[in-house]
């Protein structure tokens, strides 16, 4: 492998969290039938901001991931584990489930199944 590959795979890799986090946002959003303007005001983020998050075309700070968590009542550790599930799987890696889906259900959270 030449380092010129191993850049260029690190870019794709790179794309792929920020889709997949983008994605993750966008669907507990929904989920929570919230807008836009709405995560955006609660967590102080602006709308365009959010909205280019939420497409996968900007890189989002933990500490605005955090507050869009927050914003969204659901925990960050949620998020962080379904973007990583998702990388897995795109990787072909089997992460045996650790939280059970009672769990979930119970706090009222989106699970990857449903």
């Amino acid at each position: 492998m030449t380092a010129g590959s191993t850049s260029v795979e690190a870019q794709e890799v790179e794309l792929l969290l920020r889709q997949q986090i983008g994605e993750v946002l966008r669907t507990h959003r929904l989920h929570k039938g919230m807008t836009l303007r709405q995560v955006a005001g609660r967590a102080s983020v602006a709308l365009g901001y959010l909205s280019e998050v939420e497409r996968g075309q900007k890189e989002v700070s933990s500490e605005i991931l955090q507050s869009v968590a927050d914003s969204l009542e659901v925990p960050l550790s949620l998020i962080i584990r379904q973007v990583s599930d998702r990388v897995a799987a795109s990787e072909g890696v089997y992460i045996p489930d650790t939280v059970p889906d009672e769990f979930v259900s119970e706090a009222g959270l989106v699970s990857e199944n449903s």
